[in-house]
């Protein structure tokens, strides 16, 4: 078992190089921040675009079948039950609610009614006999408009029902696959180099911008030892070949703690290895030691790609709000 492959949300392609990799980090931050939070408060089919623009961003990178088909794909997979799920479960609005008071107690507290007079020359009401009013037929909608739109033995899709459904999923996607794709063309260099560019302006609130970078970039080196260790550890147990059966879950409980604490040892030896790799390289402070990888440069590709950001925007004032 490779968990480094095993789980490729939030790992960096380093080969093959596309057109995604090339372009600067902060302007595929700034789309990214785009699909994040213009589905706040859009229509469903500003939801629904923003997953076909998805789609069609990663076709056109011609990223390695062998890549999306297990992020995507599955991620599809998931979504569309979720929609499912949400699309045939009640909508809540048809829920009868039970009266707080007793039924003899509204009675009493309803307006009593007088009795119809009788004419003057029949005042019994003697063979005459009022037909009963009849009932006022409901409204119909113009255009034939239906609330329900299935209902079939316990399948019942409502409108609201449906909308929620297509809400839930297209965001559910938009929300991890846009960040799991900049991940994916975007090396932790790149992000954190982009970060501390944006957040320079900060520094004249005394705000320790080249720190908190620095924190990411390790934080984010580390994720792939932590990988690592666990894979190494979990190959120790396997090949020991252990009969869980007769261990018991107590046994089981104590092996697996066991190398939890163990897990946690190496990966505070791993982290004092790297602080003392750290010190010996002499580096004190990241303001005195200050390393860059990158050159954040803005080509013609990347005032393109703003453009389109800007298209994406203003479309989404002009089309994509909320009916």
């Amino acid at each position: 078992m490779d968990l480094l492959r095993s789980m490729p949300l939030g790992l960096y392609l380093e080969q093959p190089l596309t057109w995604l990799h090339h372009l600067d980090a902060r302007v595929k931050l700034g789309w990214l921040l785009a699909f994040l939070l213009t589905p706040v408060l859009a229509s469903h089919w500003w939801r629904l675009g923003l997953v076909a623009i998805l789609i069609i961003i990663t076709l056109a990178a011609r990223i390695p079948l062998r890549v999306w088909k297990q992020q995507m794909g599955w991620l599809l997979g998931f979504s569309f039950l979720v929609f499912i799920v949400t699309a045939i479960a009640p909508d809540g609005l048809a829920v009868q609610y039970q009266p707080r008071l007793p039924s003899g107690e509204i009675t009493k507290l309803e307006p009593t009614t007088s009795p119809e007079r009788q004419p003057w020359y029949n005042p019994f009401g003697w063979g005459t006999a009022t037909p009963p009013k009849p009932s006022p037929a409901p409204p119909v909608a113009p255009g034939g408009y239906s609330y329900i739109l299935f209902d079939q033995g316990p399948l019942k899709i409502t409108r609201r029902s449906l909308d929620l459904g297509i809400r839930i999923s297209t965001l559910l996607f938009t929300l991890i696959y846009s960040t799991n794709l900049y991940l994916l063309t975007t090396a932790a260099e790149e992000i954190t180099a982009a970060l501390e560019d944006l957040m320079s302006p900060l520094r004249r609130l005394k705000v320790p911008v080249t720190e908190i970078t620095l924190t990411l970039t390790l934080s984010l080196r580390f994720i792939p030892l932590v990988l690592e260790e666990t894979q190494n550890l979990i190959r120790s147990v396997r090949t020991r070949a252990i009969n869980w059966k007769k261990l018991g879950w107590r046994g089981a409980v104590k092996i697996w703690m066991a190398v939890c604490e163990r897990l946690l040892q190496n990966l505070l030896l791993r982290a004092e290895q790297i602080a003392n790799s750290m010190q010996v390289r002499g580096f004190t402070s990241p303001n005195q030691h200050k390393v860059q990888w990158h050159q954040l440069r803005l080509n013609r590709w990347d005032w393109l790609a703003l453009a389109g950001l800007v298209l994406l925007c203003a479309s989404r004032l002009v089309w994509g709000a909320e009916v």
